[in-house]
């Protein structure tokens, strides 16, 4: 190595330890999260954030010192009966398999079990095998499948249906 030069090798093996906090995530945390999503899926989120002041839904963000969300998730107490169903779940691409993820999932739990719930429920797109290794490490239990379907942006902006099969997850709280 050249004096005073410094590669991306010489920090292959450096840690950085960043402190976060959950909180719940703001319709002004949204231009922030655009690592998320299209603008079609922050618009959706927006729109679930509406709702939480209905008290139907939690959406959370876990956020850097500097209040910058790294892992945003919702919880919607509507869709299944005696259960808060997790979904929308995302961890910033560059930040996965850090811990954040789980994290997220947890806090979410624990709003399910303020609210004097004992499950929680989510649904594990087939396709992301990395995302059904995690629930089943937190303890969540394959009950079935289901189909699900949502708009998607494409890349020039025009949107189509992206259908998928998904795994049905839950965990006794």
């Amino acid at each position: 190595m050249l004096q005073g030069v410094t590669t991306d090798a010489d920090f292959a093996d450096a840690t950085v330890i960043l402190p976060v906090n959950v909180r719940d995530l703001l319709p002004r945390d949204l231009p922030r999260c655009t690592w998320s999503g299209s603008g079609t899926h922050l618009r959706s989120v927006e729109r679930e954030l509406a709702r939480t002041a209905l008290g139907e839904v939690d959406y959370l963000a876990v956020c850097t010192p500097e209040d910058l969300p790294v892992a945003i998730g919702g919880i919607d107490f509507q869709v299944c009966e005696e259960s808060g169903f997790l979904w929308q779940l995302a961890v910033h691409p560059v930040l996965q398999s850090r811990g954040l993820g789980t994290l997220l999932v947890r806090a979410a739990e624990q709003r399910i079990r303020d609210r004097g719930l004992r499950r929680a429920e989510l649904a594990a797109e087939e396709s992301n095998p990395r995302a059904r290794a995690l629930y089943e490490r937190l303890g969540y239990i394959a009950y079935g499948r289901k189909p699900n379907v949502w708009d998607e942006e494409g890349p020039d902006g025009s949107i189509r249906s992206h259908e998928t099969m998904c795994v049905l997850m839950r965990r006794g709280l």
